[in-house]
């Protein structure tokens, strides 16, 4: 095995460590929502407002930089993704938080600073995911990808697992510091680790082609807003579930981080079964005339329902 087909696994890796980073905070800090309501006198609609402003500023940002990618390279925006993040983290450990204001923090503003926060995590998103799709041929792309969205439950699990007893235990000064450390570092790993070379080369080849902007597509806009509106129960779920069993279940804390953990883990172990599925995706879709002929015969099986025989391939 050549050495590029070792490094790819390496840059996978990278991938997914960037990714688990993003996930700890953006999963984990709504966990802690119990404690923070508490710790920063919130009522419940100011503490709703501050866990779903980071959610709010990831949604706010992706297709930015995703456009940013493209212009501008995938690692450097990994890099600054990471470490304007964690700036951030570091600034709320260091002015917004009870242990460090001793007037006390407005939720407006800790809610802005989650906004800007997420917003800026975002680029994790779509700089990681480009990393990983370059160093990975069509037929195997479907399961690199599968293995780096895995990263988000896992990361997930750790966040939801970490961040509240940190809370609990050390205060949330602690618990924003050490996601600052947490992005700073895989920063530095990926600025010294990351070649973009191939990458560079790949795409600077395939950039000769004129492709027409996916924001004019009215196919792809629909296949993007019914993607949103699947993740709503997992987002409502992951952000506010920890408040209602609290309030209304009066689970306690513990038990609370332990079966959000099983939910992340069991959507890690569920994408992780998936992933043979998306292989066969992925040999299909590195085949245009299979793709052309499925996708015929799906949308001929939608509109001659009553006849099955009228369906016949080209």
């Amino acid at each position: 095995m050549d050495k590029k087909n070792n490094y790819r696994w390496f840059v996978l890796a990278i991938g997914v460590l960037a990714q688990a980073t993003f996930a700890m905070g953006f999963a984990g800090i709504p966990i802690t929502g119990i404690l923070m309501r508490d710790a920063y006198h919130f009522s419940l609609y100011e503490l709703s407002f501050v866990l779903g402003s980071m959610g709010l500023g990831v949604a706010a940002s992706e297709i930015i930089w995703g456009i940013l990618t493209d212009k501008l390279g995938d690692k450097k925006v990994l890099i600054l993704g990471l470490w304007s993040s964690a700036i951030v983290y570091a600034l709320i450990a260091i002015s917004l938080t009870p242990e460090a204001s001793l007037g006390g923090v407005k939720y407006l503003h800790l809610g802005a600073a989650l906004a800007i926060t997420g917003a800026l995590s975002g680029s994790i998103n779509s700089s990681s995911g480009r990393t990983v799709m370059s160093w990975f041929d069509d037929n195997e792309r479907g399961f690199a990808m599968s293995v780096r969205q895995t990263a988000i439950p896992v990361g997930g699990a750790i966040g939801t697992g970490l961040l509240p007893w940190l809370a609990y235990s050390y205060g949330f000064e602690l618990m924003f510091i050490v996601l600052a450390i947490a992005g700073f570092s895989v920063g530095l790993v990926v600025v010294l680790f990351i070649n973009t070379k191939h990458a560079e080369s790949e795409y600077t080849s395939k950039s000769m082609l004129t492709i027409p902007s996916p924001l004019k597509s009215v196919e792809v806009w629909k296949i993007v807003i019914a993607a949103g509106f699947l993740t709503v129960p997992q987002m409502a779920i992951l952000t506010f579930g920890s408040i209602y069993m609290r309030d209304i279940l009066h689970i306690g804390l513990a038990s609370i981080s332990i079966i959000l953990i099983g939910v992340q883990i069991g959507g890690g172990m569920l994408r992780i079964w998936a992933l043979s599925s998306i292989k066969i995706c992925s040999f299909f879709y590195s085949n245009v005339l299979l793709k052309d002929y499925y996708a015929q015969l799906c949308g001929y099986s939608v509109t001659n329902q009553s006849d099955n025989n009228s369906v016949k391939p080209y």
